[in-house]
């Protein structure tokens, strides 16, 4: 494993022991609202703590941007963490079992390493750039469905920004009539994992932020997937429209989101 990887990867887990222990008695951790639909919890702020410490430790001039601290950069370093503590935080606060951890190191804007870590089901997936994708150690890829009609897509609906809820409803619409089903988890993360490890076929999502797209992005393309924005371009980490795909699937499900592209 990368030493920078392996620099995460501890990052995480003690995050994910932050994260069960508060688990434990959901009713005592105190929760604010950013706005609208868009909450943070303490033990957000307190797993934001404990990735900073091990990271900062082990290379303490590297820039960092996170999403409950925002971007601070500690140097001229040209590493950059994009961590977001708890992807899912919704779901975590009513108990729902979906959320996750999510680190990922870029490199002059280029993501090198990438962790997400389940710790409610102690799943880690990592990747590091031309090594490869795991799934606790186990190399993971894409599935294989090739028509949309068998396949399975995963979502996320509009939350804290309903501007744009027509245009999704009017994709969701289209998406849901030509394939098996959708699945809206709420975690963007575990969904683009879910994509690398063929759990579900492909995955589209508006206005997202890079802390919940870097890592699973990285996954993705290293088992074996592609990830575009809606207009099958790469511009999708500063867009925050994202889709990804196997990439017998990837054409079909842009096409299927193209006539509601503005």
């Amino acid at each position: 494993m990368h030493p920078m990887l392996n620099v995460a990867v501890k990052a995480a887990r003690r995050a994910g022991n932050v994260i069960l222990r508060a688990s434990n008695n959901l009713d005592a951790v105190r929760v604010e609202k950013k706005k609208h639909n868009d909450f943070v919890s303490e033990v957000d702020h307190a797993a934001e703590a404990a990735i900073l410490d091990v990271i900062l430790e082990a290379y303490p001039k590297h820039a960092i941007l996170a999403e409950e601290s925002g971007a601070q950069r500690l140097g001229e370093s040209e590493y950059e963490w994009i961590i977001d503590p708890i992807d899912g935080t919704t779901n975590f606060i009513h108990g729902h079992p979906q959320f996750a951890i999510s680190i990922a190191l870029a490199h002059k804007g280029q993501i090198q390493q990438a962790v997400v870590y389940d710790p409610g089901r102690n799943d880690l997936f990592t990747a590091s750039r031309g090594v490869g994708a795991f799934l606790n150690d186990r190399r993971i890829r894409v599935s294989r469905r090739s028509f949309m009609n068998e396949c399975v897509i995963s979502t996320g609906f509009p939350v804290s920004d309903q501007s744009y809820v027509d245009t999704y409803l009017a994709m969701l619409k289209d998406v849901l009539g030509k394939t098996a089903g959708v699945r809206r988890e709420g975690a963007a993360s575990l969904d683009l994992c879910n994509v690398a490890c063929g759990r579900v076929d492909g995955f589209w999502e508006l206005n997202l932020k890079p802390w919940d797209i870097a890592a699973g992005s990285l996954i993705v393309q290293e088992a074996g997937g592609i990830v575009t924005d809606l207009r099958g371009e790469q511009t999708w980490l500063d867009s925050g429209d994202i889709v990804a795909a196997n990439p017998k699937v990837l054409a079909q499900l842009l096409h299927l989101l193209a006539p509601h592209v503005k």
